[in-house]
């Protein structure tokens, strides 16, 4: 007996031992970098990205609200403001409003990098609820407001910046840069960025990084993590809408059967939502516990250094918080449900449809075998809507591109950290696969508790420091993507 409880106590302080070894040297990986002196900024480039805004490319579902006068005074706008990247580049135009700029480098032989972004926003949904009307060039308390401030013309506005001025300055880059712009990513990039896409890949081009938007900088977004921290896609989920169905007979609400289409399929969108695919650890999630993991208190190391033992927790944690628990499954979300014409008619059919955002490793076939599993009921009728997407390949972070885009971003945001993520939405690089094994998708202004809300929703926004800041942001990255070899 005594021996068999020393046994125990032997095992349980090697155990302990094992746990706190991995803790302790558990040690950071953040790359160290001397900030960079800051740049000016062009003059008039305020002036320049808030009339951007100020024309109104809405992105619409019903393609009759399409207003291609406000496309066309957009790339009025760009041949006006960037006289010389329309000068020095090639340039291509895809459906009459996405571009393509190519910037010669000195080296044909040196892979070309990809800088994305786009210029068509979504609707407005609550005017009256703006402090800045969305289209009027609004700057206010040295932020700027309106509808695309920060998805994407911040982005689009800044590259253009950066590279008009490195050129008004006489600078050449060394590898070749192509910028693409889409004018349709708000639908899915079918127009645009799908058309771009397949246009570099029947030119052979090979990249060695894309950059789109995606992830940003963030302040008090993660648990745990007291410092600013620049989080960097290198993943999208995919997604499919499933569409379920409920045939039935009807009649009088007077003299109600035991079970109607509204019941059946009420029971069949609840067996879905109780019963979600698996959670699991991802690549781009134990690339973020490593990165970030260090970075946290002792708790938190203890547990993502010893991740394999304490997996079940670290997923409860994740599960509990809506934006976490889309890292860690596939997220199902019923979107609609139709049924009835009349208050006191049991209607003969109902309808729901159920949106999945697919986790890496999973498929849309994977997605709809699991909701016929456990739905289980022969009466619902279950189909995909359109095409589902499946979820992009994982970037790599070990390699140069990515070195290269973590130095940039810590030249410019002294103090910061980096880590990889996971995108939860979707952006225009998923199109790119075939184009580069390097895809990262990284915004250069902050996301914090107080602005998460006006994405795609009130008061879009971006303080003027940060949109010059992305200015600076995009111009290292050109300077640093040259001078390092990415090949």
């Amino acid at each position: 007996m005594k021996k068999s409880l020393l046994a125990i106590l032997i095992a349980a302080i090697l155990f302990v031992g094992y746990l706190l070894y991995n803790a302790f040297s558990y040690s950071s990986t953040q790359l160290q970098v001397e900030p960079v002196e800051k740049t000016p900024i062009p003059d008039g480039a305020i002036e320049r990205f808030t009339e951007s805004i100020s024309i109104k490319t809405i992105s619409y579902q019903e393609e009759e609200h399409f207003d291609s006068i406000q496309f066309q005074l957009f790339n009025d706008f760009l041949h006006r403001s960037y006289p010389q990247v329309h000068e020095q580049c090639e340039h291509n135009i895809f459906n009459g409003y996405s571009h393509l700029f190519r910037w010669d480098g000195q080296d044909a032989n040196l892979q070309p990098i990809i800088l994305m972004a786009h210029h068509d926003v979504v609707p407005i949904a609550s005017l009256p609820l703006w402090t800045v009307h969305p289209f009027e060039e609004g700057v206010k308390n040295d932020t700027i407001y309106g509808r695309g401030a920060m998805d994407d013309k911040c982005s689009m506005i800044s590259i253009l910046e950066a590279v008009e001025q490195m050129m008004n300055e006489g600078y050449t880059p060394k590898r070749t840069i192509y910028l693409a712009f889409g004018h349709d990513e708000e639908l899915f990039g079918p127009r645009g960025a799908l058309e771009i896409a397949r246009y570099l890949e029947e030119k052979g081009v090979k990249a060695a990084m894309v950059l789109d938007e995606g992830l940003a900088r963030t302040e008090r977004m993660i648990p745990n993590l007291d410092k600013e921290t620049a989080l960097i896609g290198i993943a999208e989920k995919g997604g499919v809408s499933l569409e379920m169905i409920v045939n039935m007979a009807g009649g009088h609400s007077s003299m109600p059967a035991p079970e109607t289409s509204i019941d059946v399929l009420s029971a069949a969108v609840s067996k879905v939502k109780k019963n979600p695919l698996e959670a699991s650890i991802t690549p781009a999630l134990h690339g973020f516990l490593d990165k970030l993991g260090p970075e946290m208190d002792f708790k938190s190391k203890l547990a993502f250094s010893n991740r394999s033992i304490f997996k079940s927790m670290i997923l409860g944690t994740l599960g509990s918080s809506n934006s976490t628990n889309a890292l860690i499954r596939t997220t199902t979300s019923p979107t609609i449900f139709n049924a009835g014409i009349k208050e006191n008619v049991i209607p003969t059919s109902s309808r729901a449809v159920i949106n999945f955002r697919i986790l890496p490793g999973e498929t849309p076939d994977d997605v709809l075998a699991h909701v016929i599993k456990v739905v289980d009921d022969p009466r619902v009728d279950i189909k995909v809507i359109g095409a589902g997407r499946n979820p992009s390949p994982v970037s790599p972070i070990d390699n140069k591109a990515y070195e290269t885009l973590e130095r940039s971003i810590k030249e410019i945001f002294p103090n910061i950290l980096t880590s990889p993520n996971l995108v939860v939405g979707g952006t225009d690089s998923r199109h790119f696969s075939s184009i580069s094994p390097n895809i990262y998708r990284f915004v250069p202004f902050r996301i914090t508790p107080e602005n998460q809300a006006c994405f795609h929703g009130i008061d879009e926004r971006v303080p003027v420091e940060e949109f010059e800041d992305a200015i600076r942001f995009y111009r290292r990255l050109i300077i640093n993507s040259n001078e390092l070899d990415l090949n």
